[in-house]
């Protein structure tokens, strides 16, 4: 338990006592189904892995129980480091995509002037 000060860990590994390595539930701390399901779904399109889920214990929680069990021997670290990876690398083709849209955008466009507009909890931005 992480006390005062502390960084708590961001990833734990939870393995039963006398469990083979291809059978393991990992603990994802400050995550939720944003990072879950992406998650899952990338680590069940991998050929060695027989069962991949996730819970979330309780919705005042931000942790996530993500189970993983493969086959032929193989360790279930290595299917989670390979999503982790590859969601990585959709992440930034999307951000590269919207990115280059933006430039692509702000070239054909006239230039937008916006101002500042007070509302009920601040400020908004007119623009137009």
């Amino acid at each position: 338990m992480a006390g005062e000060g502390e960084k708590k860990p961001v990833l734990e590994m939870v393995q039963a006592d006398g469990a083979d390595e291809g059978c393991v539930t990992f603990v994802l701390h400050d995550e939720d189904h944003t990072l879950g399901n992406s998650l899952r779904y990338l680590i069940m399109k991998n050929g060695d892995v027989d069962f991949c889920g996730y819970t979330i214990t309780h919705p005042s929680e931000s942790k996530i129980n993500f189970r993983i069990q493969t086959r032929g021997g193989v360790a279930a670290t290595e299917p989670l480091r390979r999503g982790l990876n590859e969601l990585s690398d959709v992440c930034q083709h999307v951000l590269n995509t919207f990115q280059v849209s933006l430039r692509v955008r702000s070239e054909q466009s006239p230039p937008v002037s916006c101002r500042e507009e007070p509302a009920i909890n601040g400020l908004i931005l007119i623009c137009g």
